[in-house]
């Protein structure tokens, strides 16, 4: 009888010890793991130790997967549409890998984002139209890939976002003026796209901003009078577009800027403030 306590014991006790996630979790990242050929990861998991232990992942007292940080990992191949079962999952970083394929259309099912970080990888498609369900989202970088298509409206829903990144794609299209929705963005960066038009002048609400970066597009037309409003500004980068004008001043109306790039035709001739540039149009 003392024998059976003492084994009834153990048991509960390993079980206790060995507290793990739930099944669904677990299924979600083994369906990671097999879509992005896991037994060729530089650091793989054991099946035979709890998850807690597995590489990478962060875990809630309450055991729900809360953050994954596989980069520089070699994964390579597709994201399965399981990983939207991770449903606490507030911090996913996949970058510097070898991913492909489009985001799977759950991946907006994930309303705990935080902190979305999937750039250099291979991914392409369009960015899902829908993203703006991801409303706790902080961090969105998607930049070093081959996304195509526009912009999403619905990205000015993400109104805690303070860093957007979707630089060196093949986006195109115009700046949705949503953005400006974004009221806590600091940086703001698409260099090195395809997109046009003209820059709206509601960029002037985003009056947090420290970086903006349009670079290496083809936007065209005045800068709008707005871009003074952004005090905060230290870094702007806006050459190899189509931007008329002289805004040899504008640097100065922007007093913390340390990273200032136009391109020469914009720094010649008579000095002129945006305002006189928009009378003269």
């Amino acid at each position: 009888m003392k024998t059976l306590k003492l084994t009834l014991l153990c048991c509960l006790l390993s079980a206790f010890t060995f507290a793990d996630v739930s099944k669904t979790q677990k299924e979600a990242l083994i369906a990671i793991y097999n879509a992005t050929n896991g037994d060729s990861w530089n650091k793989s998991w054991d099946f035979d130790q709890p998850v807690a232990k597995w590489c990478g992942l962060t875990l809630d007292k309450n055991d729900n997967i809360i953050g994954i940080d596989l980069s520089f990992n070699n994964l390579n191949g597709t994201l399965p549409k399981e990983l939207a079962s991770l449903t606490a999952l507030k911090f996913l970083n996949l970058s510097f890998n070898k991913l492909e394929g489009q985001l799977p259309s759950t991946l907006t099912l994930m309303v705990n984002l935080e902190d979305l970080k999937l750039f250099s990888n291979n991914f392409s498609g369009a960015i899902p139209t829908d993203i703006g369900g991801l409303t706790n989202l902080k961090n969105l970088e998607l930049y070093n890939n081959n996304f195509f298509g526009e912009i999403p409206v619905s990205i000015g829903n993400l109104s805690k976002l303070e860093s957007l990144i979707l630089s060196s794609n093949q986006l195109m299209g115009k700046l949705p003026a949503s953005i400006s929705n974004l009221k806590a963005l600091k940086v703001l960066s698409v260099f090195d796209n395809s997109l046009l038009g003209t820059i709206p002048s509601s960029i002037g609400q985003l009056t947090q901003l420290e970086e903006l970066v349009l670079s290496n597009n083809a936007f065209y037309g005045s800068l709008p009078n707005e871009l003074a409003q952004l005090t905060n500004l230290k870094t702007l980068l806006l050459s190899n577009n189509g931007f008329k004008g002289n805004y040899t001043l504008l640097k100065e109306r922007l007093p913390n800027i340390v990273d200032f790039d136009l391109d020469a035709a914009n720094m010649k001739g008579a000095l002129a403030t945006l305002d006189e540039e928009d009378d003269n149009d």
